[in-house]
């Protein structure tokens, strides 16, 4: 089991976080943006920025050659779906993508959105961990939460139209 702290402070032990979020045991904060058969995604429950989405593989797997055709396609497809809503819906113009095999969680592709108050942290890979530590111990205040929430119930409206 590991103990893992959520954007809203709470922590929570589970032995795979993946797991607990794409079987419904962990709510994500404002429910889920969109799932399909083979992928689960939410609004990154460990760090409150508006838009930052998580798209999950249900199935217990860690790298992206162990998805089957059809994951692979849905994969493309979903991610796609998201990210043009990420820019029509909350206007983001730039997302980095990140997925790493050395993960304790499920296969999973963070699409992290890049807005004006990340650029004192740089603008390469490297900015990334303080743009999220700066987001999980500075903007964890209720207006901020209200907003991500919005976000989130916005790309979902969004997601379920296409």
């Amino acid at each position: 089991m590991r103990e893992i702290t959520l954007a809203n402070g709470k922590t929570v032990e589970v032995e795979c976080l993946s797991c607990a979020l794409t079987s419904g045991l962990i709510e994500p904060e404002g429910g889920v943006v969109l799932e399909t058969e083979y992928f689960h995604a939410h609004q990154d429950v460990a760090y409150p920025i508006k838009g930052l989405i998580i798209l999950a593989s249900k199935r217990h797997i860690i790298c992206i050659d162990e998805l089957t055709e059809e994951e692979r396609l849905d994969y493309i497809n979903v991610l796609t779906k998201i990210r043009k809503a990420q820019r029509d819906v909350l206007g983001i113009e730039y997302v980095y993508y990140f997925y790493n095999e050395d993960t304790t969680h499920h296969f999973h592709t963070w699409m992290v959105p890049r807005y004006e108050w990340m650029h004192e942290f740089g603008r390469s890979v490297e900015s990334v961990r303080p743009t999220l530590l700066h987001a999980r111990n500075h903007m964890n205040s209720k207006e901020n939460m209200q907003e991500v929430i919005a976000a989130i119930r916005a790309l979902t409206i969004e997601l379920n139209k296409l």
